[in-house]
């Protein structure tokens, strides 16, 4: 029996998605606006969140829901740390600290793995399918803004461990289908998928004034004006 689990996260985030890639900075991202210490700090705030994320789903990995999308192959911890230490250098472990948005994240990443461990598939759908499509993109954009050579410094992109990424999304859709839940526990998960959209658009909100600062308000006004319809959802279907 199918749960339905993929298109039901898939119909079920679509607002999500629309309203995080029309948060400002996430807006002159895509138009190819990067400041260099505000994507550090953005990737520094990742690290916390996968370092906690991905400690929790090997916690869980024999759990009956949670086990079906325990693939290591997605973990980027040690990819973000390979991009703490360019940015920040050796001692970037004293430099580098989760936000407030961050911090809260966390805390409920912890707080799902004590009290209902499968509603860690809500948040590890929402990280690792964006990464594996829109974030794709975002690499390139990253790349030339700031004048990075190959991956240095977007490690976090980098599926050294998926080659192709088109089949193991459908792989993991389909894992995602074989997890024998009832309709009020899919109904959980895709709430929880939309509360983890919703403290990654927080987490790009904080960043708004440093990147202000950097490119200036008039720039950023002009380049968050418009509304964006959703490119990376494009990208997420295929």
């Amino acid at each position: 029996m199918s749960s339905n689990l993929a298109i039901k996260l898939r119909t079920g985030t679509q607002k999500s998605h629309t309203a995080a890639e029309n948060v400002g900075f996430m807006k002159c991202f895509l138009k190819g606006v990067v400041d260099r210490g505000c994507f550090a700090k953005f990737l520094g705030n990742l690290y916390y969140v996968y370092s906690e994320l991905e400690t929790e789903i090997e916690r869980h990995r024999e759990h009956t829901a949670v086990s079906a999308i325990y693939f290591p192959e997605l973990n980027r911890q040690a990819a973000l740390e390979k991009d703490m230490e360019f940015y920040y250098g050796k001692d970037w472990r004293s430099q580098v600290k989760p936000s407030p948005a961050a911090q809260s994240y966390i805390a409920r990443i912890r707080e799902v793995s004590a009290t209902a461990p499968e509603l860690l598939i809500g948040h590890a759908y929402t990280r690792y399918m964006g990464d594996l499509s829109g974030g794709q993109m975002l690499q390139k954009i990253a790349q030339p803004a700031l004048k990075l050579e190959g991956y240095q410094g977007t490690a976090f992109y980098n599926f050294e461990q998926i080659p192709d990424k088109k089949a193991f999304k459908e792989k993991y859709r389909q894992a995602l289908d074989t997890i024998a839940i009832d309709d009020a526990t899919t109904e959980s998960i895709v709430a929880e998928a939309n509360n983890a959209f919703r403290f990654n658009m927080q987490m790009a909100q904080e960043l708004e004034g440093n990147l202000i600062k950097a490119i200036g308000k008039v720039l950023f006004n002009s380049l968050t004006r418009s509304h964006n319809p959703g490119s990376t959802e494009i990208a997420t279907a295929n």
